[in-house]
């Protein structure tokens, strides 16, 4: 393929999705990602399109929404092992909050083995996908149905979970930035958001690396209300991605990496916790059962992850490796 023919394909997809991986398009338009940077910033110069972490996006610095359709094909294998991280947080008997969105999508179908699991949801893809799990409970919210993305929202989704209080929230959005926290293209969806968050006590945010750095219109999450965020290994050369996570973890942010090299005594896709800030609760959650400690995690982590070194515990020398080995990844 010529480089006029790869440039107008890389331009096709990204107006068509609003924003796409550099992984993505180097697949779709067979090539290495080298060559598709090269591409991105040829046509970045020509004002056609933006540069973000990892990715394109429309020109404008706010992304618009994509369809699920095209959301749906989006860093599909990333999502995945994020979902695999993902699940692992939550326990039996467990009462949980789970957003709209494809990588929630990809958690519920996890979630479908856990026993006991109270899970309540404004998403038709969340409730599908935990249609015939025999030991889980599902709760909808009412609300307004929006096509787009099969989610309930409006006042009536909102009314429903006044007086909600369950364990955890697992949310999705279209960007997130140290500086705003998680966002959304979709006032209806951010306001639900927002509501889903108030039922919790503690939020995990499940975004891949191409949403690190994107800014969208409506906040849902601020940063200081973040617990935790699971996501995906960037690029060795995405330094861009790696400088967000860094910020994101300097302030009070959980970071756990699905895929990520492990360290000694660690194992693979383990979570670092940063210094600065703990949960929310040091009291047992909603549907959490009394003296179990997920053997012998720390709070708020489930038997997927093990507890983790706090990196403003380390010695100096080794919070610095770990810091620029958080830069290389």
């Amino acid at each position: 393929m010529f480089a006029a023919e790869r440039r107008q394909l890389i331009l096709e997809m990204v107006r068509a999705n609003g924003a796409v991986s550099l992984r993505e398009l180097a697949r779709v338009v067979q090539t290495s990602e080298v060559t598709v940077r090269r591409d991105v910033r040829a046509l970045e110069a020509e004002g056609l399109l933006d540069r973000r972490h990892g990715g394109a996006v429309l020109p404008g610095g706010f992304t618009r929404e994509s369809g699920f359709p095209q959301k749906s094909h989006l860093a599909s294998a990333e999502k995945t092992a994020i979902a695999d991280l993902a699940a692992g947080l939550v326990e039996e008997g467990e009462a949980i909050v789970v957003g709209a969105g494809t990588t929630t999508q990809e958690l519920a179908r996890r979630l479908a083995r856990v026993p006991g699991l109270t899970v309540v949801t404004n998403s038709l893809l969340v409730a599908q996908a935990l249609a015939h799990a025999n030991r889980v409970e599902v709760v909808m919210t009412g609300g307004t149905l929006r096509g787009s993305n099969y989610a309930l929202v409006g006042s009536g989704a909102e009314q429903s979970l006044q007086g909600l209080r369950v364990s955890r929230a697992f949310l999705s959005g279209s960007g997130l930035t140290a500086e705003r926290g998680l966002s959304t293209s979709n006032m209806l969806s951010a306001s639900v958001d927002r509501a889903l968050v108030q039922a919790a006590a503690e939020v995990v945010v499940l975004a891949d690396h191409t949403k690190l750095g994107t800014d969208t219109m409506f906040q849902t999450v601020p940063t200081d209300v973040i617990t935790r965020l699971v996501t995906d290994e960037p690029p060795a050369h995405d330094d861009r991605a790696a400088t967000e996570l860094q910020a994101l973890a300097d302030q009070g942010v959980q970071i756990a990496v699905a895929g990520a090299s492990a360290g000694p005594g660690q194992a693979p896709g383990v979570d670092s916790v940063p210094a600065g800030r703990q949960p929310r609760r040091d009291v047992p959650l909603p549907g959490q059962r009394r003296g179990h400690g997920g053997h012998g995690a720390g709070p708020g982590a489930g038997p997927g992850l093990r507890s983790a070194s706090v990196l403003g515990e380390q010695p100096a020398g080794e919070r610095a490796a770990r810091v620029a080995d958080l830069r290389r990844r």
